[in-house]
């Protein structure tokens, strides 16, 4: 109960507090020394997981993690600056399957290595952290990009508002050879106006579809709810059959979990579904789906069921927000894609710690895993069922107004086809 009711809530607060700060650091700093700190905090993180071993250190492990994760947006940001935009659809698709096949490729190895080799958890964690001291090397050999997105040098003369900049145009007075040699500090005044403006702007294009609240909105508390199944999962398995007592698998169903989820994704690049009609439908399905196997997972005394309803959730939801994702970055800038992302997963975390602090924390209810378990399947049946309600709105308005707009045009077809004959017998009774 320690573990589960004040540990683990920890990472979660910590990942809250740290996140905003990471993101405005990441763009001002340009994106690498953020990566490389990520590399520093996981090395420290398995030197703790090796060698440390008291309430103190586990502790402080929590927040170490934190910071990991809030670093997470640093790793596309910086692939995004450093690449044309016309490759960062097919680099964001080699940089998912190097994620896939690491994340594959170390829940395999670990569970072999102790379920066929018998070695201890301590030579395992001693592997993974030799394994990030080399992520940590490479780090260093990275190329240091130009300038960020938000934030970057100020022309003098150049305007402060995104929306009035204009090629060629300079300030009153002001050539375009002393605009050159002229230019603000990364940190002046005026490049934080600038990067506070371009973000604004920004914000305003993202979120002014109505369309895209409703996608953000399923995707901020998608992500929340995914986010506590997984970080828990591992524990409502030790409820249903401790690892003290018998083989744990949880490595190897791990994997098979990741390869499923990867290939629910990846069949939605070959789907022809009009999503803006039965976009919304499908996310009240498919998240009934996963509210389901979510009760499979917590509430059967099999092992092997509880593996199966998480493969069921996790594929369902890999789908859903592959689908989420794509909508909401289609008619986006990639500018706009990095901070509408970022809001979304502040939303998200926002969510997961106002779950983790009521339902979790011990100051708090302070509940055993198998009834968090339930408030998790039940908020996650409430979102489909909103869900399905809007999507059932949307597919019933969109075929009224093509019914409504196909009656218009048979309408007129008919009266530009009685035209002539109407003419023709106002003729005839002329002339007689």
């Amino acid at each position: 109960m320690q573990v589960t009711n004040y540990l683990f809530p920890i990472w979660t607060y910590s990942y809250l507090s740290v996140l905003p700060v990471v993101f405005l650091l990441t763009d001002l700093l340009r994106y690498k020394p953020v990566v490389v700190l990520q590399g520093l905090f996981l090395v420290s993180n398995y030197l703790l997981l090796c060698f440390a071993h008291d309430l103190t250190a586990m502790t402080f492990l929590q927040f170490n993690y934190g910071v990991v994760t809030s670093t997470e947006v640093a790793y596309f940001s910086y692939i995004y600056s450093v690449i044309p935009p016309e490759h960062y659809q097919r680099a964001t698709g080699f940089v998912r399957s190097a994620m896939l096949t690491g994340f594959t490729f170390g829940a395999t190895l670990g569970q072999l290595l102790i379920s066929l080799a018998g070695v201890s958890y301590f030579t395992v964690n001693a592997v993974t952290l030799g394994l990030m001291g080399t992520a940590l090397i490479v780090s260093f050999f990275l190329p240091m990009p130009q300038q960020g997105v938000f934030f970057g040098p100020v022309a003098l003369g150049e305007s402060a508002d995104p929306l009035e900049e204009r090629p060629g145009v300079t300030g009153p007075g002001v050539t375009g050879g002393q605009k050159a040699e002229s230019k603000a500090g990364w940190c002046s005044r005026e490049s934080l106006r600038l990067a506070g403006r371009r973000m604004w702007a920004n914000i305003k294009e993202s979120y002014s579809s109505r369309r895209l609240v409703y996608w953000s909105v399923w995707w901020a508390f998608a992500a929340a709810h995914y986010n506590q199944i997984f970080n828990y999962v591992q524990l409502i398995w030790n409820h249903i059959e401790p690892s003290s007592t018998s083989s744990v698998y949880n490595g190897g169903v791990e994997a098979v979990c990741t390869l499923v989820g990867a290939a629910a994704a990846f069949s939605v690049g070959f789907m022809k579904v009009r999503w803006e009609v039965w976009g919304e439908f499908s996310l009240g399905v498919f998240s009934a789906v996963g509210a389901a196997s979510v009760f499979f997972i917590s509430l059967t005394p099999n092992i092997w069921v509880s593996y199966s309803g998480y493969a069921i959730f996790k594929a369902s939801y890999m789908f859903l927000i592959t689908i989420a994702t794509f909508q909401i970055a289609a008619n986006l800038s990639m500018e706009c894609y990095a901070l509408t992302f970022g809001i979304n997963t502040f939303m998200a975390i926002t969510i997961q710690t106002i779950l983790t602090a009521v339902v979790v924390d011990g100051t708090a209810l302070g509940l055993d895993i198998v009834t968090q378990f339930i408030i998790y399947g039940g908020c996650y049946g409430t979102l489909s069922a909103l869900f399905l309600l809007r999507g059932l709105y949307t597919v019933c308005t969109h075929y009224c107004t093509s019914r409504s707009e196909t009656d218009t045009e048979t309408g007129e077809t008919t009266q530009h086809a009685d035209t002539p004959q109407t003419a023709g017998a106002e003729g005839l009774s002329t002339k007689m």
